[in-house]
């Protein structure tokens, strides 16, 4: 089967699930049938697909996943190695890196998620709650969902949820639910962001994991203010590292404007 064939195929059972999407006019060109596919898969409730969706489905996205390449943790440099900092105390176990999240090999990956916990819903959003669930698979959705069903509420700010990585070369993923702010931020919300690392740090340590991949929690469709929550970062997880047993933390960026940032605050 041909990757196009396999995304044809996908396409296809998504469309059968629901009433209403026979109307869906299905692209002729590759590129549109596969936004096609991510979409469905977005939009998609929770729920169980068949053996066979899941296996051409893990199938596409390792595929995919090769082509991107995996980036491991232990080739991305300390900033020890990168720059003379004498301001973070633990340069030897701290990373930056930028790039795409759902590459990085690690033993954990920081999703910064919304209350309901079950990935973003809009078709081909670019906030970082869907591109991991794009890349994981539908099944990290339906995980998430049977831990907010046992849960009966939805998940608090600063709080943190693991699941497993699924298709993603990280083996797990820590959800966490970071500030919204508004015209400014409050003392609160500044607590409420560190309240975000340290959850996710103690998890992980609770689990035995010896290294995390944080990305830019709350800066995004959240709205906190790019510098101060690198600054809240940087110092929170420096802090943690000092007394805990975790070997490595990465910041992940995405764009320049916070690569900047936490080069300044590095060096």
């Amino acid at each position: 089967m041909t990757r196009e064939e396999r995304v044809e195929s996908l396409v296809h059972f998504l469309m059968q699930e629901r009433e209403g999407y026979e109307a869906v006019m299905e692209p002729v060109d590759y590129e549109r049938k596969r936004r096609l596919l991510r979409s469905l898969m977005n939009v998609r409730w929770p729920g169980e697909a068949t053996e066979e969706f899941i296996k051409q489905q893990d199938e596409l996205l390792a595929q995919e996943l090769k082509e991107k390449g995996i980036v491991s943790i232990r080739e991305i440099p300390v900033i020890r190695d990168v720059w003379p900092c004498n301001g973070v105390r633990n340069w030897e176990r701290i990373s930056l890196w930028r790039g795409d999240i759902t590459r990085i090999e690690a033993d954990a990956i920081v999703n910064a998620a919304n209350s309901q916990l079950l990935g973003c819903f809009v078709p081909c959003h670019g906030c970082i709650d869907n591109v991991i669930h794009s890349a994981a698979g539908i099944q990290l959705r339906n995980e998430c969902a049977r831990l907010m069903e046992e849960q009966g509420h939805e998940e608090p700010t600063g709080r943190a949820k693991i699941t497993k990585g699924y298709n993603l070369p990280a083996k797990y993923v820590l959800h966490t639910v970071g500030p919204i702010v508004g015209m400014q931020v409050t003392q609160r919300q500044k607590e409420e962001l560190k309240s975000c690392y340290l959850s996710c740090l103690k998890l992980a340590e609770k689990k035995g994991l010896k290294s995390v991949v944080f990305c830019c929690i709350s800066t995004g469709e959240f709205h906190f203010p790019n510098k101060l929550a690198a600054q809240i970062a940087v110092d929170t997880v420096d802090r943690y590292l000092t007394s805990s047993a975790i070997e490595r933390v990465v910041f992940n960026v995405f764009k320049e404007e916070d690569q900047n940032i936490y080069k300044k605050l590095f060096q």
